[in-house]
């Protein structure tokens, strides 16, 4: 049962998050993508696998890889400007595990936690690319959409295999593997160009805030609730969290930046 969810999980969300990008642009689906979708049912395995003390400190240490995986929106973004996708996913890599390797040295915390999240999130805001034209149309096939979900299936199950060998650090930093970001900013920048890509990750600094206040929950209920009211709970806190975004997210999407993702009618209806 386990193992049909994550492979299942990831790429249906790949698919959403491709319509999403179809219909209502990059910043929509990077927004979308900041959702605890993958980390959210991984700590939850965790939890019942492992308990709830041990899912608690992973929770906390999810929080704190927001600040990896921004380090590795940041190299990759600016890297796939001049690059192409391989070194740019290179740049990308060594700037996640840099950033996942110094928070195991962090102390123990949620605060500790939290400030290293938001640091991220403040810097990330500020030096990702910015585009000021028309992003180009691109048109995206079956084939492509079917390349995300396996991609997204296979390093689900690699992530998760790995996770649940380790401490509730690396279990937490792990969780918060940039799946999502490694398959859309790859297929972003191959079939739209480089400030699909910047788009998409500005979109995923706004959707940060959900997924580190259902962590937030999750890591202050479940030494003291049980597994599943704790995650209920950080749902609903977290899809309060996403709805207030959703403000910011309009009023930072640049008009003349948006241009929605043709899909030829004969491939994706």
């Amino acid at each position: 049962m386990f193992l049909a969810l994550k492979l299942a999980l990831v790429p249906a969300f790949l698919a959403a998050l491709t319509v999403a990008g179809r219909v209502r642009g990059p910043s929509v689906a990077g927004w979308l993508a900041g959702l605890p979708v993958v980390a959210g049912p991984i700590v939850l395995l965790l939890a019942l696998e492992r308990g709830p003390a041990f899912a608690a400190q992973a929770s906390a240490a999810s929080i704190a890889a927001i600040a990896a995986s921004e380090a590795f929106n940041f190299a990759y973004a600016w890297t796939c400007r001049r690059s192409a996708w391989p070194l740019a996913l290179t740049a990308g890599m060594l700037g996640w595990v840099g950033v996942a390797v110094s928070l195991t040295h962090l102390p123990a915390g949620l605060m500790w936690a939290v400030a290293a999240g938001c640091v991220a999130v403040a810097v990330s805001q500020s030096g990702l690319p910015r585009v000021t034209g028309h992003v180009p149309a691109a048109r995206v096939g079956l084939g492509d959409l079917a390349l995300r979900m396996l991609a997204g299936g296979l390093l689900t199950v690699a992530v998760t295999t790995l996770s649940a060998s380790m401490g509730a650090t690396w279990s937490g930093l792990l969780s918060v593997f940039p799946l999502l970001g490694i398959v859309l900013a790859v297929s972003a920048q191959r079939t739209h160009g480089a400030d699909f890509v910047a788009l998409l990750m500005r979109g995923m600094v706004i959707g940060r805030g959900s997924f580190a206040a259902f962590f937030a929950v999750t890591a202050t209920m479940l030494p003291h609730n049980g597994v599943w009211l704790s995650f209920a709970c950080a749902a609903l806190v977290s899809m309060a969290v996403q709805g207030a975004t959703r403000r910011l997210l309009r009023a930072r999407r640049p008009v003349q930046a948006l241009t929605r993702e043709l899909v030829e009618p004969q491939q994706i209806d």
